[in-house]
Formats: structure tokens, sequence, C-alpha cells
């Protein structure tokens, strides 16, 4: 199995910050759009944002202006910093490559919780 590694999810309160990141295999994560995806209990897996090789990034309207994707090639890392949070940002998060087609195995993911 070739998975992510995603870190950084925790308890914070509504208003709060908090920077989630993702270390990808390096023969996947030098070539492809990467993706953070976040997956609410009761709904469906759905994309948050991506930021292609070259790191241009396009969001989620849900989450625009609030979120920042962000990656680091040298590290293979992935980075989401995540301002003004809000409860129904509550969920927990994968990485991966996309936006399309995901061809990582999915991590544990981390879990965000955002309550007061």
């Amino acid at each position: 199995q070739v998975q992510p590694v995603e870190s950084g999810g925790t308890l914070v309160q509504p208003g709060g910050s908090l920077r989630l990141s993702c270390a990808a295999p390096r023969n996947i994560f030098s070539i492809y759009t990467m993706a953070w995806y976040r997956q609410a209990p009761g709904k469906q897996r759905e994309l948050v944002a991506h930021i292609t090789n070259a790191g241009t990034p396009s969001y989620a309207d849900s989450v625009k202006s609030r979120f920042t994707i962000s990656r680091d090639n040298s590290k293979n890392t992935l980075y989401l910093q995540m301002n003004s949070l809000k409860p129904e940002d509550a969920a927990v998060y994968y990485c991966n490559t996309g936006p399309v087609s995901q061809f990582l195995d999915w991590g544990q993911g981390t879990q965000v919780t955002v309550s007061s």
C-alpha cells in the first residue's frame, strides 16, 4: 500500500486556526496535482482544495478566503492552513492526488473538530 500520512488535526474553537500536513510518496508527489479532501459524519467525501505541482491553488467555494493550500516539493509535503474555522468544517481531512483521480491509497486522515 502506498498511503499518505496526514497530521495536525485537533479540537479547535470556532474562529480558530489550524495547519494540517500531509507527507506523500516522492514519486507521486513530484508529478501530480495534490489535493485535500474531507468527510464529515454521514456525508460523502468532498474536495476542499487542490494545488498543481507548479503551485497553482484552487478552492471549494465553502473554504475560499479562509483556507490556504501549499506544498513543499523538497519535502514531499502538502499543507492546509485553515483560518476562521466554522463548526461545519469539522471532518476527517485526507490528502491524495486530485482533483479528479486519486492515485494513492487513502490514508487514515486527521480529525478536525470545531467546537466551543
